[in-house]
């Protein structure tokens, strides 16, 4: 019997890093596209490091839009080595994807994780063109705590400086974008040491020269409701920002995400519609 069938998305993804591996190394991937490089150097500490796809072409064409896919899991937990397979679905749509890791809590707090994760964007400025990818077409595309923090990187503008200009859209899965008062031991522990705390929150920092977003929710989401997209779209559209809201009805929390793997794409068309709208964001 194959090794999905035997265990649970749940059980794999919420288990640990090893378990996300095991799903990882078993799941199918995109053939139309591959890894070409390997923890590729962003930062002097021991998670600074990043992964790049690109689809398989045979010759050198025009430099492809870029996805830098920020993964989830309480900002606790998480390691690129565990998603391949969103590397290489992305990359096979035809955008050089960029899977960074950064560090998490405990050992570090608010705002350590997003000092990295702009820390990531600023390699990919500086060296994605050695990979195909334009350094001036960059969609942010994360999961849970990685749509978080892709969204604080688009709308705040204390993290990427100068490079924000270069990020044309984010796309968020499952975020929460409004979660105050702290009412989980997961953001007290995340956020909780902040002497700001409305400044921890994407919402505070809509304006109207913000990158257009997507905003996917899943309708059988225990952990992240459905609200974060609305409150988050509703003041994106206040403010005139272009925004994109998709609703899942038949997925779950971790069943928005999995849903990029080859095998899973009957759940929800997720993958089709997270790129269709980086394709859109992306066009010259």
């Amino acid at each position: 019997m194959h090794f999905l069938s035997l265990v649970p998305f749940a059980f794999l993804l919420l288990t640990g890093c090893s378990a996300l591996s095991a799903f990882d190394t078993a799941v199918a991937k995109d053939r139309a596209s591959e890894r070409v490089a390997t923890d590729q150097r962003f930062a002097d500490t021991d998670r600074g490091r990043l992964d790049v796809y690109a689809p398989r072409t045979n010759g050198v064409g025009a430099p492809l839009p870029v996805i830098i896919w920020l993964y989830g899991g309480s900002w606790n937990s998480g390691d690129k080595d565990g998603y391949r397979f969103a590397g290489r679905a992305l990359a096979a749509q035809g955008f050089v994807t960029v899977v960074p890791d950064y560090r998490l809590v405990p050992e570090v707090h608010f705002p350590t994780f997003l000092e990295d994760n702009a820390a990531a964007v600023s390699w990919v400025r500086a060296n994605i063109a050695n990979f195909g990818g334009d350094p001036n077409r960059i969609v942010l595309v994360g999961h849970s705590a990685g749509a978080y923090n892709a969204a604080m990187l688009a709308l705040d503008p204390r993290w990427l400086g100068a490079d924000r200009a270069a990020i044309k859209g984010f796309a968020g899965l499952a975020g929460p974008y409004d979660f105050l008062p702290l009412d989980s031991p997961v953001t007290r522990a995340a956020f909780g040491n902040s002497a700001d705390l409305p400044a921890t929150q994407p919402i505070a920092f809509v304006d109207a020269g913000d990158p257009p977003a997507f905003l996917a929710t899943a309708g059988k989401d225990s952990l992240v409701p459905p609200r974060h997209a609305a409150r988050l779209a509703e003041r994106l559209r206040a403010a005139r920002v272009p925004v994109q809201v998709r609703a899942y009805p038949n997925v779950g929390h971790i069943g928005i995400m999995t849903a990029l793997a080859r095998p899973f794409r009957g759940k929800a068309p997720v993958l089709a519609d997270v790129t269709a709208f980086a394709h859109s964001v992306t066009a010259q």
